[in-house]
């Protein structure tokens, strides 16, 4: 099945026990504004959501390198903060300078990084859930493709990306950590990611539904944005989470403290209205911009 916003919506709120708190409270309502040049004036830094605001799928948005630029020539820190694991930092660094972006070594905080410093130093055989031909030589440790014999043997499971991945596969994994449990670290905790011609299936989709507890790293745990504002240097509340999903990037921005801005013209609310899912929730972001 192709997954849609409802359904994508739907399955975060199932799965909502498992996210994080926050414990300021949200504001009783969004300011509108048509454009993140609206807000640049009012913070110090912002932390940018990768899918959704600067590109969707493997397509830049057409204002997003000129909106980053602005928001430097105003004297503001800006980092992304990419729930992408599959690709290494050079492949992503490489992918955001070709579409025109200027962004150094340190402004770009991946989940797959962060996953990757929890997986240090554990030791062990760790099978990696990746796209067919990524390569581990990154990651620290002995991280091998799994293939079925790493189905029994292997130590543990490092979930990278979906591409690839089906029910058929999903279904061996739920019965090999039934018969015998093993961590998991997933460095994607997305449930969808929005794409030029619709949604695809992301690694929390089936993270969450494993049989055994995971370990996960990016939005909207707690580890990513304190990666973040390590880089930016600057307190949560002079900095704003910009991005285009309610249950990771607002619900996570907030409860690290900071302020958020919902993308909502482009991403995963592109075509429709966020304000009844906006509403069921009470994720209230401060501002809702048409787009970046």
């Amino acid at each position: 099945m192709q997954p849609n916003a409802r359904w994508a919506f739907a399955r975060y709120r199932a799965i909502a026990h498992h996210l994080p708190r926050a414990a300021r409270g949200f504001p009783p309502f969004s300011y509108r504004i048509p454009d993140l040049t609206g807000v640049i004036a009012r913070y110090d830094g912002f932390i940018l959501d990768a899918f959704g605001v600067l590109n969707v799928g493997d397509g830049v948005l057409a204002r997003a390198v000129e909106r980053v630029q602005q928001m430097r020539a105003a004297g503001k820190r800006v980092v992304v903060l990419t729930n992408g694991a599959a690709a290494t930092r050079e492949q992503a660094l490489e992918k955001y300078r070709r579409w025109g972006f200027d962004f150094s070594d340190g402004d770009v905080i991946a989940s797959r990084d962060l996953a990757a410093a929890a997986l240090a130093g554990r030791g062990g055989r760790w099978a990696a859930i990746a796209p067919a031909g990524a390569g581990f030589d990154d990651l620290p440790g002995d991280v091998r493709a799994l293939d079925d014999a790493l189905l029994e043997r292997a130590d543990g499971f490092l979930f990278l990306g979906s591409q690839g991945w089906d029910d058929r596969r999903q279904a061996a994994l739920v019965a090999a950590l039934t018969a015998r449990p093993r961590p998991v670290i997933c460095a994607n905790p997305d449930i969808v990611a929005p794409r030029e011609a619709g949604f695809t299936w992301e690694p929390g989709h089936y993270a969450f539904a494993l049989p055994v507890p995971v370990e996960f790293h990016g939005k909207p745990f707690g580890g990513a944005f304190e990666a973040a504002l390590r880089a930016l240097d600057l307190p949560a509340n002079r900095v704003a989470m910009v991005g285009d999903t309610l249950h990771t990037d607002i619900l996570g921005g907030r409860a690290a403290g900071c302020f958020t801005v919902l993308v909502a013209g482009h991403g995963f609310f592109a075509g429709q209205t966020p304000q009844p899912y906006i509403d069921a929730t009470g994720l209230v972001p401060d501002f809702i911009a048409d787009e970046t």
